[in-house]
Formats: structure tokens, C-alpha cells, sequence
């Protein structure tokens, strides 16, 4: 998984009644896009450093750049 500052992370709910949650890549830990990364979660606005799981995607910030 790689991402780009201002890319989306979508994290899907882990049990019964959880939420989805959205969050802002606002920073990277790695040049090369890789985790972990500074999210902003669009539900709190708290930033967190992120290791994302398997329940994780990266939408990308802009339609013109390529998937992953």
C-alpha cells in the first residue's frame, strides 16, 4: 500500500456496528509512500500516525494519478 499527502484512507468497520471512518493523509514517514503515515480523521479532526491493516484502503486525491 502506498500513499500521497491529501490521498483519502478509508478504514471499514472491525466489528458489528462499527463505522466506516475517513481520513486525510497529511503526512508520510517514508519518501516512498509506504506506512505508516499522519492521517487526519474527518470524524474528530484528531491526526494519528497510522499503520494501516487489511481493513484499509488508499483512494487517491487526485483521478488523474494511476491506482495502486
Amino acid at each position: 500500500m502506498k500513499a500521497h499527502i491529501g490521498d483519502r484512507i478509508i478504514e471499514e468497520g472491525r466489528r458489528v456496528n462499527d463505522h466506516q471512518r475517513i481520513g486525510v493523509v497529511t503526512a508520510l514517514r517514508h519518501e516512498d509512500g509506504t506506512p505508516p503515515y499522519v492521517v487526519r480523521w474527518l470524524d474528530t479532526e484528531h491526526e494519528a500516525l497510522v499503520f494501516p491493516g487489511s481493513d484499509c484502503r488508499i483512494e487517491p486525491a487526485h483521478s488523474s494519478r494511476p491506482p495502486r
